[in-house]
């Protein structure tokens, strides 16, 4: 996966299945967002909880999360489809919490895409600036360059009926971005394309907001998707931001035990604290395994030792290397003094295409998975004896 968004260079090719002189012409005000202590309950349940959140003007920031963390909660009351019960909800400055949907400055795609089945292509993308009685010359020249935009306007006498899913997202997209908002707002508009589909929409959706400059708020519960395609996530968890950041910072520092475990996949592991010093910690986890951590993050609490703690080592940081089948192999797996490191038998080996799994299991049944890259030598047969280990900075530590 990738953790860098794409960034336009001069004289590059436009994006596949996007028109980028037609994005330039449609592109418009860039706008923030901020919420305030937001807050939104439903009964006695509460699915947005004194929320603070701001999104930066041009950006392309990512709600991510579970289902039920309150990440569409949050985009309908930006949107104005909800009301919330305390807080405020500004757009570039100015409060909106009390305007209805069709008086704030953005546009909403839904997860549905909510096309009119009657209309025509055309029809449903000129459907909003006819309901602000925008001229039709000038109407039918913005319908024109939006359908450029996202490659749709040979099916633009088409019903919606008769359009493949991808084909339907772009013309959902296509009319929501032809008013020209500051603010876009996206609600897992992809969840209902095959994957492979789903990608390709993700590159070019990354490359059309470079184009346009428009500040898109996206939400998913892929993790990948949001890596690929964000400037900043925010990681959402009972309707709070547990953290928000680039999405390098979010795969590579977590503040949480929920966001390690969230974000990207783990071994995840609990213990007792041995050890702490300014710079390291050591904890142990089981009978055998000894996990050294080397890694300090600002504003991360660090469990005190003798205490309980939450470990998590990404498969892609663990290497593994077949042992020779003689006394030292016993010997290695016999030394708890030795951290970061696992032996065991293999007991899976999956093909993933670009990578392999290996799962690894000791003696006393603690599991580590590794996700190797094609070529690196990885065991391929159940039975293997192989050793697992890992830097110690790849080490994360939290307190549960």
């Amino acid at each position: 996966m990738s953790l860098l968004r794409p960034t336009p260079t001069s004289g590059s090719a436009p994006a596949a299945g996007t028109d980028s002189s037609a994005a330039r012409e449609l592109g418009g005000a860039q706008g923030s967002v901020r919420l305030a202590g937001v807050t939104k309950r439903y009964g006695d349940a509460v699915a947005v909880d004194d929320l603070d959140l701001d999104v930066r003007p041009g950006e392309l920031l990512s709600l991510l999360g579970p289902s039920g963390c309150g990440k569409t909660t949050t985009l309908r009351l930006i949107g104005g489809f909800e009301q919330p019960d305390a807080g405020t909800i500004s757009i570039d400055d100015a409060e909106v919490q009390h305007l209805p949907p069709h008086r704030r400055p953005v546009n909403t795609v839904f997860q549905s895409y909510a096309l009119f089945p009657h209309l025509s292509v055309a029809d449903n993308v000129a459907y909003g600036l006819r309901k602000k009685g925008v001229a039709r010359s000038e109407r039918g020249e913005r319908v024109a360059r939006a359908l450029d935009m996202v490659r749709m306007r040979p099916f633009a006498d088409r019903r919606p009926a008769q359009l493949s899913g991808g084909q339907r997202q772009r013309v959902a997209l296509a009319r929501a971005l032809v008013n020209r908002p500051p603010v876009l707002l996206l609600d897992e508009p992809m969840s209902a394309l095959d994957r492979k589909l789903r990608e390709e929409t993700q590159v070019e959706l990354t490359l059309l907001q470079i184009e346009l400059g428009t500040t898109f708020v996206f939400v998913t519960h892929d993790q990948e998707e949001a890596l690929t395609m964000s400037d900043r996530i925010a990681v959402m968890d009972s309707g709070r931001v547990a953290q928000i950041g680039t999405p390098r910072e979010v795969y590579d520092t977590p503040t949480s035990a929920f966001v390690a475990g969230f974000i990207g996949r783990q071994n995840a592991f609990t213990g007792v604290v041995e050890g702490r010093d300014p710079t390291s910690l050591t904890v142990v986890a089981g009978q055998r395994l000894r996990l050294l951590s080397t890694r300090v993050v600002d504003g991360v609490e660090r469990p005190a030792p003798g205490g309980a703690a939450a470990v998590s080592v990404r498969h892609e940081a663990v290497s593994v290397t077949v042992l020779e089948d003689d006394a030292r192999g016993d010997r290695s797996a016999a030394a708890p003094e030795v951290p970061n490191r696992l032996v065991g038998s293999v007991v899976d080996v999956s093909e993933l295409g670009h990578s392999v799994m290996v799962v690894v299991r000791d003696d006393d049944g603690t599991q580590v998975i590794a996700r190797l890259p094609r070529g690196a030598g990885a065991p391929a047969t159940h039975g293997t004896r192989v050793t697992c280990s890992w830097r110690a900075d790849a080490v994360h530590v939290f307190t549960p």
